[in-house]
């Protein structure tokens, strides 16, 4: 990539996070020796060893440039293959936009009703109360004071 980096602008790759580069360190291609093989040119540093600084990846536009860089069958097929995965990767985001968009909808309907119910509930409660007990007549003579 640095020898090409006419064909790959800041936009195309970015320098992995240090977290970034811990967890891909404990997921990494293990070599015959054990250690990961992070690097293309294990001739510069040692596999595992005396890791100066995380490694560049690339966007989607940076793989596919390096789809177009490469030329051999392997590095043909693993072109397509990336490319199939960014592909895979764009369609699940749209339809997770989709899917997010339609929640929002629901969600703003479900409390459009919920307030609904509120009032509704609110202006029955008084009607589902028992009517109070009407006064109890007393026994005897009255006068119209009382």
């Amino acid at each position: 990539m640095r020898r090409s980096s006419d064909r790959f602008p800041a936009d195309f790759v970015f320098r992995l996070a240090r977290e970034e580069f811990e967890l891909l360190q404990t997921r990494g291609t293990i070599g015959a020796d054990g250690r990961v093989a992070l690097r293309s040119q294990n001739a510069t540093l040692k596999r595992g060893q005396h890791v100066k600084y995380p490694p560049y990846a690339f966007t989607e536009h940076g793989a596919i440039m390096a789809a177009m860089v490469l030329s051999s069958p392997q590095a043909v097929s693993m072109s397509v293959y990336v490319v199939r995965a960014f592909s895979q990767m764009r369609e699940r985001l749209v339809a997770n936009a989709a899917i997010l968009k339609r929640l929002a909808e629901i969600d703003g309907t479900l409390l459009r009703h919920d307030a609904a119910l509120r009032d509704i509930y609110r202006k029955l409660l008084p009607l589902l109360q028992p009517p109070p007990d009407p006064p109890k007549r007393r026994i005897g003579f009255q006068t119209g004071d009382e």
